[in-house]
């Protein structure tokens, strides 16, 4: 396949052959994305729609209930659960790549059968993490700023940046939330995809995703950087970027587990 590493694939978990990435293969998944978004941009438009539409609902719902400082933590743990948002841009793409012309019906059909598969689980273990991101961050306020309350947004991001009690709260947040979004972008980047296509349980799924990460850190943790960078500055309008980007980024992280961990023969 071109573009991957001439080195021989080392073995994932169960025998699966994981390739070392280079940041070749990441322009290459990224230009592979950006050409499954245009050849079936209603799937990514439709997608990135009803993201955009969770996202307004809990900032308003944030806003409505008295708590607006919420609305920052939420936005930097927004893009945990990206990869689970993207189930449905995954088949898209192998279908593209098989040759097939998707059609709304067999994509939601695919989507609705991963109920009883382990990609179900993978949803549980998402929300979860993210879960524990937003309690640390009640934790964290309460230990750094005391029991206090916050009359908007603003008075928030004022008492966050000018402050040294601010500072600490600030930095340790996000020490704690690169380290969850670390373990979390390890176990899933490669581990949903896997668990569409291929027959394997859950464990087996994210020991080989957590490998080929670990087999590429460099590449790997600049990608998830900048997926993170783009989806947070995607979202700051309204949530309307993610019409394009998170559609763009879910096909292209599909090419990108394609070329990692190849498709057995």
């Amino acid at each position: 396949m071109q573009g991957l590493s001439t080195d021989r694939p080392a073995p994932g978990a169960a025998g699966q052959p994981i390739h070392t990435m280079t940041f070749g293969d990441l322009f290459a998944a990224l230009k592979a994305g950006w050409r499954d978004f245009l050849r079936a941009p209603l799937f990514g438009l439709a997608t990135g729609g009803f993201i955009a539409v969770i996202g307004i609902v809990i900032v308003a719902s944030l806003t409505v209930w008295d708590m607006p400082w919420l609305i920052y933590p939420f936005a930097i743990g927004f893009p945990l659960v990206g990869p689970f948002a993207a189930v449905g841009l995954y088949e898209v793409s192998r279908r593209l790549a098989e040759g097939e012309r998707p059609a709304f019906r067999d994509v939601a059909a695919v989507i609705w059968a991963q109920r009883r598969r382990e990609v179900s689980w993978m949803a549980f273990v998402m929300l979860f993490v993210f879960w524990v991101w937003m309690y640390q961050v009640r934790l964290l306020i309460a230990l750094c700023l005391g029991l206090v309350s916050f009359a908007s947004f603003e008075q928030f991001l004022t008492v966050v940046f000018t402050t040294q009690s601010g500072l600490i709260f600030l930095a340790a947040g996000h020490v704690v939330g690169g380290f969850l979004a670390l373990v979390l972008f390890s176990i899933t980047v490669f581990s949903i995809p896997m668990l569409l296509e291929r027959d394997l349980d859950i464990v087996t799924a994210m020991i080989t995703s957590v490998k080929a990460v670990f087999q590429s850190p460099v590449v790997m943790l600049g990608w998830g950087v900048f997926v993170t960078l783009s989806i947070l500055a995607a979202s700051a309008p309204l949530f309307l970027g993610l019409l394009v980007v998170l559609p763009v980024f879910g096909h292209a992280t599909w090419h990108l587990y394609r070329r990692a961990i190849p498709a057995p023969v």
